[in-house]
């Protein structure tokens, strides 16, 4: 992992597997941890969720309490201040495995993500010293206030007003905060206002402070036991020694705070894959229709096999962000990291942690709607538990920035890293002619993993030219071109997700063999070779939306060399898969 890679930088070339963690090389500590959380959910969580459900008083908040005795609210905290300072896989592993309870994952996620870590990354040594204790053991339960009535994805649009007293001695806050998750529980409150209607700053303020009341909970579609209210901010007086980092800087504290929340979002739902396997898989097993169960129909095997393909490209996915974001926050640290550093290394990978974010939430969505449909009538029943799932999953699309606005985020950053000279795009853009020739004499190798590696190669190059011919065409107002921005983001994740699953099963098959490798490839097979209709119908979008006439004439017959590719049979390879998930009744791969 010492060549670290340069964010949104797969796209312009190949990458090598040695560089990409993946769950094969989780180490003891590591499965100790995911074991324990694991029975941490079975027997304690799962064992209350009617009452979690319900939002019996003290349950969710005790349950978090529990947590924090085992250490698993402070993965992400520092040894110095009651924390267990463990790495990015070790807090990964940790999201995954609560989500096997939406509601208790929220409360669970907002209050050890988006709730401690603007403290960890961006406080003060007092401030870490008062606050981080508790929040590591779940003495206090921690809420981020950024959404507003007028200010959702336009988190700029804050009306919320920090003006400083006469003394100077306090900030007094007035607004309104909505759709706040821990509200009614919370202890500390991160809060974003605009300091004299102008300078965005973050503050923490403390719940029991004169002026601070929370409104009734919302009645929401899923995650029902989360708490979700409204903060009424009245004349607030916030000490000025809790100002969060700097006046004016609070944008920079929430935009790389949510870049980290995406990325546990979608930690979170690769937890939710395998619960909806589990489910599933159980059901089609022992469901008889027509003298047979249900999951010997091939249809079904189909869903199965689709719902672990996904999970598997998730968990592919997550755990290389893990790697590349613990290799950079090493490689920061070792330099005496300040928080202006840190923000730099959050950053960098703020274009994985978009895709994660959105491809993740809308795999589990399609694996839990699947889940509902393996099940039938009963899926709709609030007896079965995928019933829950299917509600539960929705918010993922809109917590952390909606999906529509981080996939606006994915090619804008990367045109922005481009302007900036971190990643060579244009020049792979204008290398573009060169390599189509290349390809022109360069046949499909036949072996496995030989042939989707080059096919994926041909996909970025498909990404380039849709992404070049948009940024030379539209400039800076490509930004207004948002169906286009849409699909460029859809090419982006699906080469990043397959891509992931492509390199994990190289690295399986150089450190395993072929008999621990055999699933992973036959996966990686299947995702190839699904990928490239979609690829080549997105691409044809773009360019017919950029050019027209004998420029896109001439560049869709480049376009159908880069898609044109010898399909595989994958009903027999799903066939495969599927039964592979029924023996375990599960998701095969995950390692326990």
């Amino acid at each position: 992992m010492s060549d670290l890679i340069k964010g949104g930088a797969f796209l312009l070339g190949p990458v090598d597997e040695k560089t990409v963690f993946i769950p094969e090389e989780f180490d003891d500590m590591h499965l100790m941890v995911k074991n324990m959380c694991l029975d941490f959910m079975e027997n304690k969580v799962l064992a209350k969720v009617d009452e979690i459900e319900e939002k019996v008083e003290g349950v969710t908040t005790g349950l978090l309490r529990e947590a924090g005795e085992l250490g698993l609210l402070s993965s992400d905290i520092p040894e110095e201040y009651g924390g267990e300072e463990a790495d990015k896989i070790t807090t990964m592993l940790i999201t995954e495995s609560v989500n096997t309870s939406g509601s208790f994952a929220t409360a669970f996620g907002a209050h050890t993500g988006i709730g401690t870590l603007p403290i960890v990354y961006f406080g003060n040594e007092e401030q870490k010293k008062r606050y981080l204790p508790a929040l590591a053991t779940g003495e206090k339960i921690a809420a981020y206030c950024l959404t507003e009535p007028e200010a959702g994805s336009d988190a700029m649009n804050s009306k919320t007003k920090a003006v400083l007293s006469e003394d100077g001695k306090y900030y007094i806050l007035n607004g309104v905060k909505a759709f706040i998750t821990n509200a009614a529980w919370a202890d500390v409150f991160i809060v974003y206002a605009k300091v004299d209607g102008e300078k965005f700053t973050a503050f923490i303020v403390d719940a029991d402070s004169e002026g601070v009341s929370i409104d009734p909970e919302e009645k929401k579609m899923g995650i029902k036991g989360s708490s979700t209210c409204s903060v009424i901010l009245e004349n607030v007086k916030v000490p000025v020694e809790n100002v969060l980092w700097e006046i004016g800087k609070g944008h920079q504290v929430a935009f790389n705070i949510l870049n980290i929340g995406r990325f546990k979002l979608g930690a979170g739902c690769v937890g939710g894959g395998k619960r909806g396997i589990q489910l599933s898989a159980e059901y089609a097993l022992q469901r008889v229709q027509f003298k047979q169960p249900i999951a010997e129909f091939n249809g079904i095997k189909e869903k199965i096999a689709k719902m672990v393909m996904l999970t598997y490209a998730m968990e592919s996915l997550i755990y290389r962000i893990g790697g590349l974001i613990d290799a950079k926050l090493e490689e920061v640290k070792s330099t005496g990291a300040d928080s202006a550093a840190i923000v730099n290394a959050i950053q960098e990978y703020a274009i994985e942690c978009s895709i994660a974010k959105v491809y993740c939430s809308e795999a589990l969505d399609y694996i839990v709607d699947e889940a509902v449909q393996i099940h039938g009538g009963y899926g709709y029943s609030q007896e079965y538990a995928v019933e829950r799932a299917y509600r539960d999953s929705r918010i993922n699309r809109i917590f952390e920035g909606t999906n529509e606005i981080n996939r606006m985020l994915i090619p804008g950053t990367l045109m922005r890293k481009a302007l900036k000279g971190e990643v060579p795009f244009m020049d792979a853009v204008f290398g573009l002619g060169a390599e189509l020739k290349k390809l022109k004499e360069a046949e499909e190798p036949q072996e496995s993993l030989a042939r989707e590696e080059f096919i994926l190669d041909k996909m970025k190059k498909l990404f380039l030219m849709a992404a070049g011919n948009a940024a030379q065409k539209f400039s800076e107002a490509l930004t207004n071109e948002q169906e286009i921005l849409f699909r460029l983001a859809d090419i982006a994740m699906e080469i990043f997700a397959v891509e992931s699953a492509l390199l994990r099963a190289k690295k399986i098959l150089a450190l395993k063999g072929e008999e621990e490798a055999k699933y992973p490839i036959m996966i990686t097979q299947c995702l190839v070779n699904d990928m490239v209709p979609k690829l080549d119908a997105w691409a044809s979008e773009v360019l017919a939306g950029t050019l027209e006439g004998e420029a896109l004439e001439k560049t869709l017959r480049g376009l159908k060399m880069l898609t044109s590719y010898k399909p595989i049979n994958t009903y027999v390879l799903k066939r495969q898969i599927a039964d592979a998930a029924y023996e375990v009744k599960g998701y095969f791969l995950d390692r326990r």
